[in-house]
């Protein structure tokens, strides 16, 4: 049982380390810094949202998401609306301009690791990859 403990225990390291190389390879590409485009990918996906939601779903406080979308404001990539249901608050949301940069951010940065999948991997790695894909998507979701 320790034998497995530990295969598990270095699978688990080396996953954390090739993600994570493979995530600032990524971010290497032109665009907005991570966490400005992260709160763009969530306000595209999920519409509209506080500074407080945004601030929750990305697990950062308050006062540092808000600096965040003041940047997202200040570059117009988003804009901010009163909530019709509590007039106290605000909802945070992607201008045309924003999603323009979305969209361009994320072509540059998929038809990089394209690229890079046909350059470095043949046919049936890829294809192994696209298996390892779904247990990888198991792994986030729980």
């Amino acid at each position: 049982m320790q034998g497995t403990q530990t295969t598990t225990a270095q699978l688990a390291h080396e996953l954390r380390e090739t993600v994570g190389r493979l995530i600032r390879r990524l971010r290497a590409e032109p665009g907005p810094p991570f966490a400005q485009l992260a709160v763009l990918g969530r306000l595209d996906r999920e519409g509209p949202a506080s500074v407080s939601d945004l601030a929750a779903a990305d697990r950062m406080r308050p006062q540092s998401m808000a600096q965040t979308v003041r940047d997202l404001e200040d570059a117009g990539l988003v804009s901010r609306r009163p909530d019709p249901a509590d007039g106290r608050r605000h909802l945070v949301e992607l201008t045309d301009t924003g999603l323009q940069t979305l969209h361009a951010t994320r072509a540059r940065r998929e038809d990089w690791l394209t690229q890079t999948l046909d350059r470095k991997l043949d046919a049936d790695e890829r294809e192994l990859l696209r298996h390892a894909l779904a247990l990888l998507g198991r792994v986030a979701d729980a």
